[in-house]
């Protein structure tokens, strides 16, 4: 055999072995992934239902496949715990707002469904390994794509969120951004940073508390802060529009069909406050930094000084604490769900000692836009000569305040003392701060005095000058 035979020969089998070690490299990175039970779909605009087209890690042809957009950001969502081992209505929902709001993106589903639909405490302990199964998911996208993780956000419901915490902590570099919506409260509530959704988790933490109505350990939503801004929407306890008697109407009109939806009425209502914020962006929803909820109900919160507001959901200023920021709001019952908020502020002046218990008050605001009249609240105590502070809330916008109607009510009982005498209070002036425009209003009695009686008429206050408007707005 000459000597240019013979290097035909080796450069043959050279090739052949260079082939088969590649092959066998392709096969092992296959095998590699082999062990990864959750499954990563990526939805399309047109199709936001059905999960046609799968990403399976190790196989970059599947990439390709499903037309992934290797430029543009990506979304990954994760779901909770299920009953029925099925996708819940609001998934689609979420998808489609997703692709609303960025067409261009990447809206990947997990699905962990067989793990999902186990006894609670299994599905719990299962987020470990979903979160394990996302993380290696997004290593190879990054490893074999070079796709920057500062493209990647992922949004988990319930379970799902401690899913998302623990893949963000698994991950080569920090993903982008994590949104927890409603994380689950058993089995979370006391465990550490390491198996649960964590600040570390991300870049930027934020999460929505939407059921922690119960004590510690047993609410359906986790209690504690667990992000870098942690928004509890009115309270964060429950949600308007999930009351019983909303539930005796809704089985009404759509049969019992739909009876698992008021169980987790308060609790989806995470999601639906998100969607709210892709769809709605010119208006989005304010939420105030606060000590407690019973200061917010005070009004004593709403101010947006050096980041102590922000907006809620997508357009969230990534403002980042050494601790968490627990912010408030209040919203409608249904979307939109914006509101907007008011401290009043109002001193009770009087001649004679007198001190009132949970006294219930209709108050009306015109505006130049709109109005919003007999706005029910109830004050825990009023007494003469003392200043008291509470939160109101418009679903309108009423634009500038010009005036405002203060009206005592009479008590849902009989009570002998009012029968004999109407108890009052004078009023020469009510402060009110708008939340959302952080403006200082202060009204003027129109007789310079107002008399307000219990069980007795409105009392009229207009807009006024005073010398503290021009003070700065705190």
């Amino acid at each position: 055999m000459d000597s240019r035979a013979l290097l035909l020969v080796v450069l043959g089998v050279w090739l052949q072995s260079l082939t088969a070690s590649r092959g066998g490299v392709a096969a092992a990175g296959r095998k590699d992934f082999m062990d990864i039970e959750s499954k990563f779909a990526l939805r399309t605009p047109e199709d936001t239902v059905e999960d046609t087209c799968l990403l399976i890690p190790g196989i970059a042809e599947s990439v390709a496949n499903c037309h992934f957009n290797h430029s543009s950001k990506t979304f990954v969502v994760i779901h909770g715990w299920t009953v029925t081992g099925m996708y819940e209505s609001w998934v689609p929902k979420l998808v489609a707002a997703l692709y609303k709001r960025e067409p261009d993106s990447n809206v990947i589903v997990v699905d962990w469904l067989l793990r999902a639909q186990q006894h609670y405490p299994v599905s719990a302990g299962y987020t470990k390994l979903v979160g394990k199964d996302v993380a290696r998911f997004i290593n190879w996208m990054e490893e074999e794509f070079n796709y920057p993780l500062d493209n990647v956000h992922l949004l988990g419901y319930s379970l799902g969120a401690h899913a998302a915490g623990i893949a963000g902590s698994l991950t080569n570099k920090k993903v982008n951004r994590i949104t927890g919506l409603d994380p689950a409260g058993p089995n979370f509530e006391y465990a550490e940073a390491p198996s649960r959704l964590s600040p570390d988790d991300a870049e930027f933490v934020d999460v929505l508390h939407t059921f922690t109505r119960g004590s510690p350990g047993r609410s359906i939503g986790i209690q504690k802060p667990v992000g870098h801004v942690d928004i509890y929407p009115n309270g964060g306890t429950f949600q308007p529009g999930c009351n019983i008697g909303e539930a005796i109407r809704v089985i009404a009109e759509r049969g019992l069909g739909d009876v698992d939806q008021l169980v987790k009425c308060s609790h989806e209502r995470s999601i639906h406050l998100f969607i709210d914020s892709l769809l709605n962006e010119e208006n989005p929803s304010k939420a105030y930094r606060c000590n407690s909820k019973e200061a917010f109900e005070k009004g004593l919160c709403l101010s947006c000084r050096k980041n102590r507001c922000n907006n809620v959901g997508y357009e969230i200023n990534k403002v980042r604490a050494k601790r968490s920021s627990k912010m408030y709001l209040k919203t409608r019952s249904q979307m939109p769900y914006k509101v907007f908020h008011y401290q009043v502020k109002i001193h009770f002046s009087g001649t004679e000692s007198d001190t009132q218990v949970n006294q219930p008050f209709e108050i009306s605001l015109y505006g130049t836009v709109a109005e919003s009249e007999n706005i029910p609240f109830t004050l825990p105590e009023i007494s003469t000569n003392k200043t008291y502070s509470f939160l109101i809330y418009t679903e309108v916008d009423i634009g500038e305040l010009l005036m405002m109607k203060l009206k005592w009510k009479s008590d849902s009982y009989f009570s002998w003392s009012d029968w004999w005498s109407s108890p009052g209070f004078a009023i020469e002036k009510i402060r009110v701060k708008a939340g959302e425009t952080q403006k200082k209003v202060i009204f003027c009695s129109r007789e310079k005095v107002s008399h307000l009686q219990k069980g007795k008429g409105s009392a009229v206050f207009v807009k006024c000058h005073d010398k503290s408007l021009n003070k700065k707005s705190g």
